[in-house]
């Protein structure tokens, strides 16, 4: 079983319930935030290998949370995936070009969840 931290950053409660379940289940070490503020208090104390980045957050959108994650030597090496629910036309290269280093579209497929992780945490994605 991994030991791999992984961050959710999302503020629906029941997209996070469910993807921290999957992920535990897995035998990741899942912790939750929902908005940017939160997410930088919690990353003052821990180092996820990798960020389930949700693009629409209330305050600094996931886009800019990204962008500034990316910037911080402390945080800058986590593996980020956006995940939106609204996903547009251009929406994957934008989110790629703010540092993200996948893409996913929700709603989320908890049976093929953990293999995703796991390839973006192998760097076979």
């Amino acid at each position: 079983m991994s030991a791999d931290r992984i961050l959710v950053v999302d503020d629906n409660p029941i997209n996070l319930k469910v993807v921290q379940i999957a992920l535990s289940v897995a035998g990741y070490d899942v912790h939750t935030a929902v908005d940017a503020e939160s997410t930088l208090a919690l990353l003052g104390s821990l180092q996820p290998r990798l960020v389930l980045m949700d693009l629409q957050l209330p305050g600094m959108d996931g886009l800019a949370l990204t962008r500034r994650l990316k910037s911080d030597p402390k945080t800058q090496s986590a593996i980020i995936v956006a995940v939106t629910a609204y996903a547009m036309k251009g929406d994957e290269q934008r989110a790629l070009a703010a540092g993200c280093d996948g893409y996913m579209t929700k709603p989320i497929n908890t049976r093929t969840l953990a293999a995703t992780v796991a390839s973006y945490l192998e760097g076979t994605r």
